[in-house]
């Protein structure tokens, strides 16, 4: 009994699979964030607040913000294990804060926010 041969993929195949799979996962994102949009509170009434202990200071919300609302602020580090220098967090500044939850959903940490006025 003879079994077909197993031929390898093709480039070609591979990108075309890969492009495929990345607009699948794209759509999957999306529409995860939409729902997570939806359930953060915004507007006017709010003010962001960030959870400093969940900060890393990675400076995500700080590129988002539209408003000028956020500082980056140097920190020294809590931990006795790592020896680093400074530890950066965010800040939110309270009267420039519109309300527009962008930072919220550009924290990879989830350390921000929306609290009422």
């Amino acid at each position: 009994m003879c079994r077909p041969r197993a031929t390898m993929t093709s480039r070609k195949e591979l990108e075309a699979r890969r492009l495929g799979e990345a607009a699948r996962i794209r759509l999957a994102l999306n529409s995860m964030r939409t729902e997570v949009r939806e359930q953060v509170k915004g507007g006017p009434g709010t003010v962001a607040f960030v959870k400093e202990e969940l900060c890393i200071g990675c400076d995500q919300c700080n590129m988002v913000c539209d408003d000028a609302a956020i500082e980056i602020y140097d920190t020294p580090m809590a931990s006795p294990i790592l020896n680093i220098d400074v530890n950066r967090k965010a800040k939110i500044l309270r009267d420039p804060c519109t309300g527009c939850r962008l930072c919220v959903l550009a924290c990879p940490t989830d350390a921000i926010i929306m609290i009422d006025r």
